[in-house]
């Protein structure tokens, strides 16, 4: 094999690699052109087939709102005939695939972390992302800022005490595996129960954001990075599809995925977006008395969308670097808040009760069939998954780029294990102490006014913040978070889809970069219109079924390309 590759912006691999040879050049395909003072080089066709069909979506969903509504999200249980009150029966999109599919997302999750796990105590983790001389482009703290600020910064703060919370109290039979309920029908406290519901309440929280998801994440960034930084191929997702497809990659097998990709991220993103800008109008709300409605939701996605694009201009380093660095500041200092005054020792034990919990309810909790939690499996679970999924497009080519130089032991343990860990303990902090807060008081709890006897999402973190001191300083600072959260992310979408659409260039010009970024805030607007938070969680699960497909071909080239390139390796230093 040959060491050379083509540059655009994508660094040749640093000592011995196993450098596919193909005659493909970077950007072969791309049209380059210019409208006026904006220059273009787009991927013919996965831009234009991308670009046209996301217009046609909004613009369908501006047209018929109530049609997209009804389409994705179902109508009113009480306007079908024999469903009862208060139920979401199978008449939409999200219903038929949560409840039809919900198995094979199960099974998918389950093969991506015992594929990552097998990566780490096997000889093939040894093997370095760009060459055996490769160094890591950034030191840890840099990394793991950007790592949780793209990952999952929206998804913890609306999350955070909503999931523990909703599982400990939920009289809607969701609890996780059947759990015990610590209430009764009217509400009273049943204090023999509460032990073991905030144990499966925890552990069933941490399932849904430990080992899973960052698998999923996983193995979309170590397919990315491999077959980029040590094989030579365009950062783009049909590269990993190489040792399969071989040459056939460069045609419309790989335009399919890559599309697949582009839908995927943007629906995915679209969703956190939509979710973003709910919790922060409640938020508003709550401390400022600003009006919660669907206006403001999408006045602040408009808002945000132009904050982000600032920050698409300053690119990776000047934008969305230090960005998601300061948010973690913040974020770790709220964090730091909650702990002390909830008490640190509540706090930790909590952390170890759900952790403990986790490991002893992994199992059971993963287990696809003979189940009968539906609420739980299909309603969340399968939309977890479903999510994941859809992220892991973007996340993982984020996580690609700004992890050069690392082994396959050392990337897997830290995308793996170390965010895992934090995840838990982020939950354990601020769903603990929600949990707490409905067990002190139920009658004059917050949280079980807005979580348990009403539910309202969007509420579930301001009103466990309102148990504590300084409400609305806190309460201020959990609405900056989700905003920034809501740029990183709207930020490096595009950056991603960008780098997809422009044939795995990673230099394209900036204006494609703002139109991706400016379209990531239209579909989000188009779904809330549409049906609000239905459509976006209906949405983001119909992206990812298919692209579940192409994440399980995925850990098999993979393997396949470490193989190559540790047999390499070990011919050119043995030859030495």
């Amino acid at each position: 094999m040959t060491e050379t590759t083509d540059d655009q912006g994508i660094p040749q691999p640093t000592g011995h690699a196993d450098v596919i040879e193909t005659e493909y050049e970077i950007g072969q395909d791309n049209i380059e052109s210019s409208i006026g003072p904006f220059g273009f080089d787009i991927h013919n066709p996965v831009f234009l087939i991308s670009g046209l069909a996301i217009v046609a979506f909004v613009l369908f969903a501006f047209i018929a709102p109530t049609t997209t509504a009804n389409f994705f999200s179902g109508v009113d249980a009480s306007a079908v005939e024999g469903c009862e009150a208060g139920a979401f029966c199978d008449v939409g999109l999200r219903a038929y695939l949560t409840s039809g599919f919900d198995w094979f997302f199960l099974s998918a999750a389950n093969i991506f972390v015992i594929f990552c796990l097998l990566l780490i105590v096997t000889p093939l983790g040894n093997v370095r992302l760009g060459g055996v001389d490769a160094k890591p482009d950034y030191g840890y703290a840099g990394w793991f800022a950007m790592l949780f600020a793209a990952g999952m910064g929206i998804g913890l703060m609306f999350f955070g005490v909503l999931e523990p919370a909703y599982y400990f109290g939920t009289p809607w039979g969701d609890e996780p595996l059947g759990a015990v309920r610590p209430f009764t029908e009217d509400g009273a406290l049943i204090p023999e129960n509460v032990a073991e519901a905030k144990r499966m309440a925890l552990a069933a929280t941490s399932y849904h954001w430990a080992l899973h998801p960052w698998a999923i994440y996983a193995v979309v960034a170590l397919s990315l990075a491999l077959f980029s930084y040590n094989k030579g191929l365009p950062l783009s997702i049909r590269s990993a599809f190489y040792p399969i497809l071989g040459d056939r990659v460069w045609g419309w097998w790989g335009h399919i995925i890559d599309v697949l990709a582009v839908f995927a991220t943007l629906f995915g993103l679209a969703t956190s977006l939509g979710i973003g800008a709910q919790q922060a109008n409640a938020g508003l709300g709550f401390v400022y008395g600003v009006p919660v409605n669907t206006t403001v939701q999408v006045i602040l996605i408009c808002g945000i969308t132009a904050i982000a694009l600032v920050s698409v201009l300053r690119g990776l380093d000047g934008g969305v670097k230090i960005l998601s660095e300061i948010n973690m500041v913040v974020a770790v200092a709220l964090l730091l808040f909650v702990v002390i005054t909830a008490g640190v020792v509540q706090v930790f034990g909590n952390f170890f009760t759900g952790l403990l919990g986790y490991f002893q309810e992994i199992i059971p909790l993963s287990n696809p069939i003979g189940r009968t939690d539906d609420g739980y499996r299909e309603g969340w679970t399968a939309f977890y998954w479903a999510w994941w999924i859809s992220w892991s497009p973007f996340v993982g080519m984020f996580i690609a780029r700004v992890s050069r130089g690392r082994s396959v032991r050392e990337f897997v343990t830290c995308v793996l294990i170390i965010p895992s860990l934090v995840c838990v303990f982020w939950m354990a902090t601020f769903g603990g102490s929600a949990i707490a807060d409905m067990v002190a008081s139920p009658e004059a709890s917050a949280v079980k006014a807005n979580v348990i006897d009403s539910y309202k999402p969007e509420l579930s973190l301001f009103a466990m913040l309102q148990g504590l001191p300084l409400t609305a300083i806190t309460s201020t600072i959990g609405i900056v978070l989700v905003i920034v959260f809501f740029v990183t992310s709207s930020d490096s979408g595009s950056l991603v889809i960008d780098t997809i659409t422009a044939g795995g260039k990673v230099d394209a010009p900036v204006p494609q970069r703002v139109f991706w970024c400016t379209f990531e805030g239209a579909v989000a607007i188009a779904l809330l219109v549409g049906g609000g938070l239905s459509s976006l969680q209906a949405m983001v699960i119909s992206t990812g079924l298919p692209f579940t497909i192409i994440l399980l071909l995925m850990c098999y080239a993979i393997w396949k390309g470490l193989a190559s390139e540790r047999t390499t390796v070990k011919e050119a230093l043995a030859a030495e």
